[in-house]
């Protein structure tokens, strides 16, 4: 198990009777990040799989895994959109898929099903061209090498910051953020957060800041104000929340927020508008 705790007033076997049918679900979810290895326009394999994350979502937390549920509803978001939008290009969708199976079954307690492995022909270098009879003609010399100018240092500071502290959204933006080659930062605590944002060498530029309204220790907004009274302008900052009202997305913009994301978030979504804000 992954010590979450299991609600006291579920008869007895009924959890036992949950993970056995998950054990089966994870198995036709494990056929379906296959099937999209092999056509990631598959449309039934997209909707089977938008399908299994609803029904996950939406019992997970009734047996005590609130992880899994937060973690199914944004791979059903996240499904929908390539439903929606199937020929946009996106993170490999079998390999997304296959990374929620192996950490839905981490959370749940149970072992990661067998799929059929999709082989992929080795990669096979160019031969050398043989056959001929002229002679090999002598190669010039190199010239001598231009002077070049020092080599520029590669930034260091992360393009992308989120504090986030649910633990399943935090772990699907890093699965999406870090196949984007994006550097990035992440915290769970708004203290924490807070204390290192101050702190950081943002190198000159302006980091996008995901954050969250509703931390431990410190809220999104009283960190967003913290960080105008201190480092103003330094950070380019969307709030993501539950609380998708017209009042709150009202008082985060209102604020100076960027823009304001709406939980469960799509990654698909999260990540085009990502790509947008960074400028890439």
């Amino acid at each position: 198990m992954t010590g979450q705790a299991t609600p006291p007033e579920l008869p007895p076997g009924l959890l036992e009777e949950y993970l056995a049918g998950m054990r089966t679900e994870l198995a036709a979810l494990a056929t379906i990040a296959e099937r999209l290895a092999a056509a990631k326009n598959d449309r039934g394999a997209i909707e089977a799989l938008r399908r299994a994350a609803h029904k996950i979502h939406g019992s997970a937390g009734s047996f005590g895994f609130m992880e899994a549920s937060r973690l199914a509803a944004g791979m059903e978001a996240t499904a929908k959109d390539w439903a929606d939008w199937p020929g946009n290009p996106e993170v490999d969708r079998a390999s997304l898929a296959r990374w929620f199976v192996a950490r839905l079954a981490e959370l749940l307690g149970l072992t990661v099903p067998r799929a059929p492995a999709t082989v992929h022909p080795p990669a096979v270098s160019p031969l050398p061209r043989v056959g001929s009879t002229s002679p090999t003609p002598r190669a010039k010399p190199a010239p001598p090498p231009a002077e070049s100018s020092p080599p520029v240092a590669a930034p260091q500071a992360p393009e992308v910051i989120y504090v986030e502290d649910d633990a399943a959204l935090a772990e699907l933006l890093e699965y999406g953020l870090g196949a984007h080659g994006y550097r990035f930062a992440a915290y769970r605590n708004g203290r924490e957060a807070l204390r290192a944002l101050l702190a950081l060498d943002v190198e000159g530029t302006h980091p996008l800041l995901l954050l969250d309204v509703d931390l431990p220790a410190l809220d999104g907004y009283s960190i967003f104000a913290a960080l105008q009274r201190e480092r103003p302008g330094t950070y380019r900052v969307v709030f993501t929340t539950v609380h998708g009202t017209e009042e709150e997305q009202l008082r985060g913009l209102e604020a100076g927020a960027l823009d304001y994301l709406v939980k469960p978030i799509s990654l698909r979504v999260a990540l085009e508008k990502i790509k947008r804000w960074v400028g890439r």
